[in-house]
């Protein structure tokens, strides 16, 4: 069985294209995971995307997900809530000064607390600064990233409001998977707010 899925393709052209959220929380930081660390990667994608149908990197090997977290201009970024977790957003340089936000969110405790939009914009103000940590790469020019109509109710909303501004849809079919969870059971106790991912 398929299911219809469309995907929405967002851009910033500009530094000044960003439209920064308010402050974040007090007893919440954001720091760079500076080593590449599969093990936590896929702790951080499986645990935020689980219940939004992240499933393309589920079945990637460690060598894969080691490759990805080793490209030159990759970086993760991940705020913490007193010490914890809560989320991240991951960066791929890509060429001609191309910065793709590959993967943003939250793990769903932590959705509805403030969270996600200063951490978007945190993200996205790395994004544009990328070339100032790897002098190797050129000036960021654009700043991109997808989202779908499976994502968070409120993804698309928070998006544009950073700032991004559409520049391609597709539609098409997709295998209709099931939701794994970072678990089996993981979401069946939950009582996350509503997602401001």
């Amino acid at each position: 069985m398929s299911i219809t899925v469309t995907t929405w393709s967002l851009e910033q052209t500009s530094p000044a294209d960003l439209a920064p959220a308010g402050e974040l929380p007090s007893n919440v930081r954001i720091v760079r995971a500076e080593v590449p660390s599969p093990e936590f990667s896929r702790f951080l994608y499986a645990s935020v995307g689980g219940d939004i149908h992240w499933v393309d990197r589920l079945d990637w090997t460690y060598a894969q997900w080691q490759e990805a977290l080793n490209r030159p201009g990759t970086e993760t970024w991940v705020a913490y809530e007193n010490g914890t977790p809560a989320g991240y957003v991951e960066l791929d340089a890509q060429a001609e000064g191309v910065v793709e936000i590959v993967y943003f969110g939250l793990i769903p405790a932590f959705r509805g607390r403030r969270i996600g939009g200063p951490l978007l914009s945190y993200g996205i103000a790395r994004a544009w600064d990328l070339a100032e940590r790897h002098p190797d790469r050129e000036p960021t020019k654009r700043v991109w990233l997808h989202t779908c109509d499976l994502d968070g109710e409120h993804a698309m909303a928070n998006y544009t409001r950073r700032g991004f501004r559409l520049c391609a849809t597709k539609v098409e079919e997709q295998p209709d998977l099931p939701t794994p969870g970072p678990w089996p059971g993981a979401f069946t106790t939950t009582t996350a707010s509503p997602a401001d991912h």
